[in-house]
């Protein structure tokens, strides 16, 4: 199969403006997530609406493509270039939507994912990995995952799911395994045109996850389990813990 990897990048982040030109051991982090995913991925392009991101990835050598400032998600900003790569006879199997915020993303991450496809059943694929902590769990910025007995996801909230009715709170990770959901989604290139089609939803606007309005709608969404957490940058103390780790990688 055919895999396209985009990285969506805004420019805007009420915590963090710019954070994807925030330089990091002498790189801006864009460049970080670029370079790893082309690790495990022979074509990758930069999705932004910021000419200062451009400029830094074509600095660097590195494929852009400018996208509308319009989109709500960087799921229809992956949309907009499978469709413009399309129009120029350039076509791709499968897309996956690698953020833009973790640079030092895992290969075995985008490798899980392209893995998924050769399923001819899988229409969307994800990742979690297992919650151990209380404090995360609770979390409504973490948000959750229940799947199924085929590892597909039956629902994604920012509360605490499934509720333990039997336990104490404090309980809750030591009787069952608990998932949290990792932002890092592949889709069929058909697939995706069609969810990005669809109207908003009741369950997509009450717990603000584009990922249910595919629920709604029918369309599956494999799960897939991994022990490598996501280290996504979020706040200058993320931005901080990434720079010291660069200095040991470096």
């Amino acid at each position: 199969m055919n895999f396209l990897g985009i990285i969506p990048a805004r420019f805007a982040s009420s915590r963090l403006p710019g954070k994807p030109l925030a330089d990091i051991g002498g790189k801006p982090m864009i460049q970080w997530v670029y370079e790893n995913s082309r690790k495990e991925l022979n074509n990758v392009i930069v999705a932004t609406d910021h000419a200062g991101i451009e400029q830094a990835v074509l600095a660097f050598g590195g494929r852009v493509m400018m996208t509308s400032p319009e989109h709500p998600s960087g799921t229809d900003r992956c949309a907009e270039v499978i469709q413009s790569l399309a129009r120029s006879g350039e076509e791709y199997d499968v897309i996956i939507n690698i953020q833009g915020d973790e640079p030092f993303i895992h290969a075995s991450h985008i490798r899980l994912l392209k893995d998924a496809f050769y399923d001819p059943g899988t229409q969307i694929a994800t990742l979690a990995f297992p919650i151990e902590s209380s404090s995360e769990l609770f979390n409504p910025n973490a948000v959750k995952v229940v799947t199924g007995s085929g590892g597909n996801a039956l629902y994604f909230s920012r509360s605490a799911i499934p509720y333990n009715r039997n336990t104490v709170e404090d309980n809750w990770t030591s009787t069952r395994t608990y998932l949290k959901h990792i932002g890092m989604y592949a889709y069929r290139a058909e697939i995706l045109q069609k969810i990005t089609a669809l109207e908003l939803s009741p369950l997509e606007t009450t717990e603000s996850l584009e990922q249910l309005r595919w629920l709604e709608n029918g369309f599956g969404i494999k799960v897939l389990i991994t022990t490598g957490q996501s280290h996504g940058i979020d706040t200058p103390e993320d931005l901080e813990n990434a720079r010291k780790r660069a200095e040991k990688e470096l």
